[in-house]
C-alpha cells in the first residue's frame, strides 16, 4: 500500500513541477486525435498512433521515449526507450518517408496522367503555396527569436505542409534535423491532410461561379501501352535526378514502386507493397511521430505558428491550382472546370474525389474525376520535386 501512495505522491510532485502540467494538455491533445480518428474518420491509420503515442511519451517516468526523472528532466545515459529507437531508425534518418513513397508508387495509376498529359501543369501550380509560405514565414520567424538557419530550415519544412504531402513533409524536416519541431509539423501535415474535404471545398467556391464549377470536360477512353508505363518511372526518375538531384531519394522511391506495380512479373511484391508495407510503415510512423509531442517542447508559440501557416500554405496551394486553371480559361477554346485545379495538391486520391463530389453536386451528370486524379497524380509528383527544389534552395542561401 506504502509503494502505491509513493506512486500516486510522485506523479502529484511530477505534474507539480516546472511546465510539466504541459503534461496534462498532451492527454488532452491526444485524446482529440484519438477522437478524430474514430469518431470522424481523419486520416484513422496516423492520427490514432500519433495520438497514442503523444500520450504514452508523455507519462510520469515514462521509459517509452528519453528517460526522465520525477521532474521531467533527460537522464543522462539512460537507455533510450523503443519509440526514440524507432525514432532514430525511421525518421532521423528518413527511413519511413522512403518506405511509404514505395508503397504509394506501387499504389498510383498514373494512366490518367497519361491521357491528360496537360494536367502535369496543375501538379506545379498547385505549389505555389509552399514557396510563398516559405518567404513569408521566413520573414516572421525572427519575432519568435529564430534566426539563420535555423529559420531557413523552419520555414522549408512549414511551407512544403501546404502540399499536404506527410512523408515528403517528414522527408524535408528529418533533412534538417529539426526534432525539436517535428511533432507540431508532421501533426499539422497529416491532419489538414485528412481534413481536405472540409478545407477545399469553402476555398473552391470562393473563388469560382456556379458556371464555371458546371464546366463539362471531355475524357475519351484510350489504351495506354505496357511499354509508356513501364518506361514513365524510369525516365521520370532519371529527368528529376538530373534537374532536381535533391529529389532524387522521393521521386526515385516513388517511381520504384510504380515500376514493380506495372511491370507485370511483381505481383505478389506489389500487392505486399500496397497493402503489408503500406500498413506497417504507417501504424510505426504514426506512432513515432506521437513520441516527437513532448509537452515541453510541443507546447509553445512556434507549434502555433506552425499549425497557423501549414494551413495557410495549404489554401494557397489549393487556391494556386484553381486561379492557374482560371487564367488557362482565359486563352482555351474548350474551357476546363477549374475546380480540378484544386485536385493538384499531393493528397491523392482524397483531393480528386472531393472535386469530383463538388461537380456532382451542382450537376449529378457531369463527371470530371479523371480528369481530378490526373491532376492529383501530377500533385504527388509535384510535391516531392517541391520538396527537392526547397532544399536546393535552402543549400544555395546558405552558401551565400
Amino acid at each position: 500500500m506504502s509503494e502505491v501512495l509513493k506512486e500516486i505522491f510522485n506523479g502529484i510532485v511530477y505534474f507539480g513541477q516546472g511546465d510539466n502540467w504541459k503534461a496534462l494538455i498532451m492527454y488532452v491533445i491526444g485524446g482529440i486525435l484519438i477522437y478524430l480518428a474514430i469518431k470522424k474518420e481523419y486520416e484513422p491509420a496516423l492520427l490514432l498512433p500519433i495520438g497514442f503515442g503523444a500520450i504514452l511519451v508523455n507519462l510520469p517516468l515514462s521509459i517509452a521515449g528519453i528517460p526522465t526523472d520525477i521532474f521531467g528532466k533527460a537522464i543522462e545515459g539512460g537507455d533510450a526507450g523503443f519509440l526514440r529507437v524507432l525514432f532514430n531508425a525511421g525518421i532521423a534518418n528518413e527511413l519511413f518517408p522512403i518506405l511509404i513513397f514505395v508503397a504509394i508508387g506501387a499504389m498510383i495509376d498514373f494512366t490518367p496522367l497519361f491521357k491528360n498529359p496537360f494536367m502535369i501543369f496543375f501538379g506545379a501550380a498547385a505549389q505555389f503555396g509552399i514557396f510563398a509560405t516559405f518567404f513569408v514565414t521566413l520573414m516572421l520567424l525572427p519575432v519568435f527569436g529564430i534566426t539563420g538557419f535555423d529559420a531557413l530550415k523552419l520555414a522549408s519544412a512549414i511551407g512544403i505542409i501546404g502540399a499536404a504531402d506527410g512523408p515528403t513533409t517528414l522527408f524535408v524536416a528529418g533533412h534538417y534535423q529539426l526534432t525539436t519541431y517535428l511533432g507540431p509539423i508532421s501533426v499539422a501535415a497529416y491532419s489538414y491532410m485528412s481534413l481536405v474535404p472540409i478545407i477545399q471545398p469553402p476555398i473552391i467556391r470562393l473563388l469560382t461561379s456556379k458556371k464555371e464549377r458546371l464546366i463539362r470536360m471531355d475524357y475519351h477512353e484510350e489504351p495506354v501501352s505496357k511499354t509508356i508505363k513501364i518506361l514513365f518511372p524510369i525516365l521520370v526518375t532519371m529527368i528529376a535526378g538530373i534537374l532536381v538531384p535533391m529529389s532524387v531519394p522521393l521521386v526515385g522511391s516513388l517511381m520504384f514502386g510504380n515500376l514493380i506495380r506495372e511491370c507485370g512479373v511483381l505481383e505478389r511484391l506489389s500487392q505486399t507493397a500496397q497493402n503489408e508495407l503500406a500498413n506497417l510503415i504507417t501504424l510505426l510512423l504514426g506512432i513515432t511521430i506521437g513520441s516527437t509531442m513532448v509537452a515541453n517542447q510541443f507546447i509553445n508559440p512556434v507549434t502555433g505558428m506552425i499549425l497557423l501557416f501549414g494551413l495557410f500554405a495549404f489554401v494557397f496551394d489549393t487556391a494556386g491550382g484553381v486561379l492557374f486553371a482560371k487564367f488557362l480559361n482565359l486563352f482555351l477554346k474548350r474551357k476546363l472546370n477549374p475546380m480540378i485545379g484544386a485536385a493538384g495538391i499531393s493528397a491523392f486520391p482524397m483531393s480528386a474525389r472531393v472535386v469530383q463530389k463538388m461537380a456532382k453536386k451542382e450537376d449529378p451528370t457531369n463527371f470530371i474525376l479523371m480528369q481530378a486524379i490526373s491532376a492529383n497524380a501530377a500533385g504527388q509528383l509535384g510535391s516531392i520535386v517541391a520538396g527537392g527544389l526547397v532544399i536546393a534552395l535552402v543549400d544555395l542561401l546558405v552558401k551565400f
